[in-house]
């Protein structure tokens, strides 16, 4: 069983808009050992309220898109996927 009590490092890189709404390309956050995709983004909207502005926001982790209730670990590599438009 995993301790909870002890938060793990997640490095989270950002693109398009949300780099401009993080202020960088990567941000490194604590989350308690055991958290979802769902608990980052609870976090990630309560510390930079313009997100939750955006029209989606998908989370990839190791390259795939994550369901909100995947587990992350402190090696994975987590990337914020923006809204995309094209013509």
């Amino acid at each position: 069983m995993k301790n909870y009590l002890y938060p793990m490092k997640c490095r989270i890189k950002a693109f398009g808009i949300t780099r401009e709404i993080l202020n960088g390309n990567e941000l490194v956050i604590e989350l308690p050992q055991g958290a979802t995709v769902a608990d980052l983004k609870r976090e990630l909207f309560g510390r930079y309220p313009r997100l939750t502005r955006l029209s989606s926001l998908f989370v990839a982790v190791n390259t795939e898109y994550a369901p909100e209730d995947q587990r992350l670990t402190e090696d994975c590599e987590i990337a914020l996927i923006p809204p995309v438009s094209g013509g």
